[in-house]
């Protein structure tokens, strides 16, 4: 009976942890539903399918300056944002190097990478957004911030003051995984802050696998809630949007539904 009563256990252990990322999903899905905006017109930044994002066009005229993390030798988004606002787009990056131009904008290309701490790792330069934001002098200045780095957005986002969180107007994240329980974390936190006006599943890479999600990455506006008036009939804004393309041009769509 007692090698019995081990062995049902340790059946019990082992369903328990298979179940955990399923259950990390869950939780982080439901996080990251989105709500409708009554004062948001929406605009397609940046390239017509990957490295592309929806935004707030008529909610982006109080920043004084913009940061794009993640640009692999292209810059669109900024360029696009460049030219509206009128401001110099701070670009990050610390594996390709290449330096994107920008007809009728302007882009200062540093060669360093956003992490949760000022670090080096496998010899490439990281640091925090805070710490960055002060070198630039645009501590306390109203942001619009994208950010495309391959997972090192979770903690990134988790290590950022509040108070400099405060200042992001628009903040347009790729988000890459689902499986980790404190990734909800993050998300709750920046819910703190603003409402997630708009989702899109990235479709290089839909399976059944990452269900309830679609895909493995995600692409997600948040609108500061400074700004951001919800709208008052409570509608769930599910996915896509009008605006929104296929990353891939390739393959079929993969949304989900909320």
């Amino acid at each position: 009976m007692l090698l019995i009563g081990v062995t049902l256990a340790v059946i019990g252990i082992t369903a328990y942890r298979d179940m955990k990322p399923v259950m990390a999903r869950r939780a982080l899905f439901a996080a990251l539903k989105p709500s409708r905006l009554a004062n948001c017109t929406l605009k397609r930044y940046g390239s017509t399918h990957d490295g592309g994002y929806v935004m707030c066009e008529n909610l982006m005229g109080d920043a004084k300056a913009s940061y794009s993390y993640g640009i692999d030798g292209r810059d669109k988004w900024g360029c696009d944002v460049s030219k509206q606002l009128g401001t110099t787009v701070h670009e990050y990056d610390c594996f390709n190097l290449t330096r994107p131009s920008c007809e009728r904008g302007t882009f200062q290309f540093h060669e360093e990478c956003i992490g949760d701490q000022k670090s080096i790792i496998e010899g490439r330069p990281y640091d925090t957004l805070s710490n960055q934001l002060a070198r630039n002098g645009d501590s306390g200045k109203h942001l619009i911030v994208k950010m495309d780095v391959e997972g090192a957005e979770w903690a990134s986002l988790l290590a950022t003051p509040d108070s400099v969180l405060d200042t992001i107007d628009q903040l347009v994240v790729e988000f890459h995984g689902s499986e980790e329980a404190e990734f909800a974390s993050t998300i709750e936190k920046l819910k703190r802050h603003f409402y997630l006006a708009n989702f899109h599943a990235n479709n290089f890479l839909c399976s059944q696998t990452f269900e309830p999600f679609t895909a493995w990455a995600n692409e997600v506006l948040f609108v500061n809630k400074r700004i951001g008036v919800l709208d008052p009939s409570g509608a769930i804004p599910n996915p896509p949007n009008a605006l929104d393309a296929p990353n891939n041009i390739a393959a079929a769509d993969c949304q989900p539904a909320f």
